[in-house]
């Protein structure tokens, strides 16, 4: 059985994370969660989508993800760096409109995202 957990493993994830927000393809970014996966982010209650921040499932993250990129046409993320540790990867970028943003994702023992932290810089 592959080592999902693997340095080398955890920084191509996070190059195919940015690589597929790029191509604006959902289904692509998707396939990287698991079925019970969970996101939380501060923007998620802006968008209808719970109080809470979190949305649970991939279902409901589907759901948020699509309304997110039907509000955001230009978006784009620039990889500043990626950071590992054993069982998850930061990915640390630029949205296209200059902000700076780590989003924490955790994996599985099947190398899928089973939770997610998107962290907004505060000033």
């Amino acid at each position: 059985m592959p080592d999902f957990h693997e340095p080398s493993r955890l920084t191509a994830l996070g190059h195919e994370w940015i690589a597929a927000w790029n191509a604006r393809d959902l289904e692509r970014v998707l396939a990287m969660y698991s079925e019970d996966t969970e996101m939380t982010s501060d923007r998620i209650p802006a968008f209808g989508f719970g109080a809470s921040g979190t949305v649970r499932g991939k279902a409901q993250l589907r759901a948020y993800w699509s309304a997110a990129l039907a509000k955001l046409p230009e978006l784009h993320f620039e990889l500043i760096d990626l950071y590992v540790s054993p069982d998850s990867v930061v990915v640390f970028y630029q949205n296209e409109r200059g902000k700076k943003i780590c989003e924490y994702l955790r994996l599985d023992d099947q190398g899928k995202i089973r939770q997610g932290s998107a962290n907004h810089l505060v000033h």
